[in-house]
């Protein structure tokens, strides 16, 4: 059982708060309005988890999850750095532009603009490479026991390993892709995830590995 922290309950973080939870981990919701929508609406999908402050959340968690809209991510992380020093942080977040651009125009990748706030936080790219629709559920029967994958990236080789952990007890099959700066090519394939889902007017198709 981990003690996991999430700052953002909105469409991505609410699903994957709840799914943790019912998995049996200690899940806290690092509220600075216990009474905002987004909290209100993750306890409706699950009276379990926890309202904690920002900082008593961040500073008993193993993992804190990061689910806010790109733009909140400097108001949502800096009183938080003292107490962000050494935790895994999982960057959650897609920067997106007009037109699904890049929110950074490909100069430097969302996850790289975070570490650089928290710097000695242990920042590890996942869960963003799909819609909230995958969080929500992710299983896709008839495919044997080929499962969808999450793509990670990160530049802490343990940090990687706890949330790689987390991906496969929610039935992911997390592949390592490198350090931190590939997440910028991540964040590519959300932006390509999202213009195909909005093609096909569905959000119900995942990536997988077939290897060899």
């Amino acid at each position: 059982m981990m003690k996991i922290a999430f700052i953002g309950v909105g469409n991505v973080g609410a699903p994957l708060a709840n799914r943790l939870q019912k998995l049996g981990h200690q899940v806290t919701i690092a509220a600075r309005d216990p009474q905002s929508q987004t909290v209100l609406s993750a306890l409706a999908l699950n009276p379990a988890l926890l309202i904690q402050t920002p900082l008593a959340a961040i500073e008993t968690a193993d993992a804190i999850f990061l689910a806010t809209p790109f733009a909140a991510i400097e108001s949502a992380l800096t009183p938080l750095k003292l107490a962000l020093n050494g935790k895994v942080l999982v960057d959650c977040t897609n920067t997106v532009g007009a037109n699904l651009s890049h929110g950074l125009q490909s100069k430097i990748s969302g996850s790289e603009t975070i570490q650089q706030l928290v710097l000695d936080a242990r920042v590890v790219k996942a869960f963003t490479i799909y819609g909230y629709e995958n969080f929500e559920d992710n299983h896709y029967p008839g495919y044997g026991d080929l499962k969808p994958a999450m793509l990670i990236a990160g530049n802490d080789p343990v940090a990687k390993a706890t949330i790689s952990d987390l991906c496969q007890q929610l039935g992911w099959e997390p592949i390592d892709t490198g350090n931190l700066a590939m997440s910028l090519h991540l964040e590519h394939m959300a932006l390509l995830w999202i213009k195909m889902a909005g093609a096909q007017r569905n959000g119900g198709f995942v990536w997988a590995r077939l290897q060899r």
